[in-house]
């Protein structure tokens, strides 16, 4: 190898980290202008000052109320549920090398929100019941589609589809639910489901914030394990990866995320889909996509609420404005997948 070589191969990986960090920078800086403009807008427009002297715990009459219990925990609730959604959705889109492999595809969400609502709306238990059994049920989810997926050998496309009957058969039960479910109980069961961010607690927050604390590292450590899987599964075995306690850690994780993000604002549809193919987009290959898929995430759920509170007449859900982004980018995808014959 030539010192020429050398040279073109050092300057290609400089660019590559320039741009991992330049499109990482403007994520962020897009972050904290919609979290501010969540803070700020609302019925009633804030001033910057008043909004920091309402945060800081000054009491101010009418401020105090609307920002600290009202707009911070809605706020919070798209930061930390959309940095969850994007990366579990960039997680198993990686790990299974495939962009249909995600958990709103496969049923891992919607086994998260039967659980979810049967604690809500059949037990009425508490929200850190209903939260510890998203968690359970997703697990099960994702273990029972690989067992039901299994084969002389795996295939991606075999574990696609059994995910999208297991996704419809929970359809089915969520519908069952909400039939069953007490009167009073369905307007905002079905507020949840549609995934919103109106009315988030600040008691809802602490779980789904020291989760993604906790799981984000392991996920970016295991960031780097994610590129050697995308290799194969003999590949990655060749370099001596032991790929099942690979994947079982980055499954756990991803989650545990995605269910207690689940749990708080309901299933807001797309995020998980759309956040890693337009993170790896913007960055580009080279380098680790888990943290601009995050980021990509809190942009979307964040931007897609703003939309709908106020880009409309009425007010919707964040969950029926991602659902109009992201319907046309899946069948978009199917067709393109279809042509190349990558759906086998």
């Amino acid at each position: 190898m030539t010192n020429q070589t050398i040279d073109i191969i050092i300057a290609g990986r400089r660019q590559r980290r320039r741009r991992w960090f330049i499109v990482n920078s403007l994520l962020l800086l897009l972050s904290f202008i919609l979290c501010s403009a969540m803070l700020l807008l609302g019925s009633t427009f804030y001033t910057v000052s008043e909004v920091l002297r309402a945060l800081s715990g000054e009491t101010l009459e009418g401020v105090s109320f609307a920002v600290n219990t009202i707009r911070l925990p809605r706020m919070l609730a798209g930061l930390f549920a959309g940095f969850a959604f994007g990366i579990a959705g960039n997680t198993f889109q990686t790990m299974l090398r495939n962009p249909l492999a995600n958990p709103d595809i496969l049923g891992i969400t919607a086994g998260s929100s039967v659980a979810a609502l049967f604690c809500i709306l059949i037990l009425q238990t508490s929200d850190t019941t209903a939260s510890i059994a998203s968690v359970i049920a997703g697990l099960v989810t994702v273990a029972l589609i690989y067992l039901l997926s299994r084969g002389s050998s795996f295939s991606v496309g075999r574990l696609i589809l059994v995910g999208i009957g297991i996704q419809a058969m929970l359809s089915a039960v969520i519908s069952y639910l909400l039939m069953e479910g007490a009167q009073e109980d369905l307007p905002s069961a079905l507020q949840w489901i549609s995934g919103s961010l109106n009315g988030s607690q600040m008691d809802d927050m602490l779980p789904l914030m020291l989760t993604v604390l906790i799981c984000t590292p392991m996920v970016i450590v295991l960031g780097k394990h994610l590129s050697i899987l995308e290799l194969g599964e003999q590949s990655a075995f060749s370099l001596g990866l032991n790929t099942d306690k690979t994947r079982i850690l980055l499954i756990v994780s991803s989650v545990s995320m995605l269910a207690l993000a689940t749990s708080v604002t309901g299933p807001i549809s797309f995020v998980a889909f759309l956040a890693g193919p337009i993170a790896k987009r913007l960055v580009g290959a080279g380098y680790s996509n888990v943290v601009p898929a995050g980021l990509v995430g809190v942009n979307l759920v964040l931007g897609a609420d703003l939309i709908g509170q106020f880009a409309f007449d009425a007010r919707f859900p964040a969950g029926i404005v991602t659902g109009l982004l992201g319907a046309p980018f899946l069948l978009y995808l199917l067709i393109r997948m279809n042509r190349r014959g990558s759906l086998s």
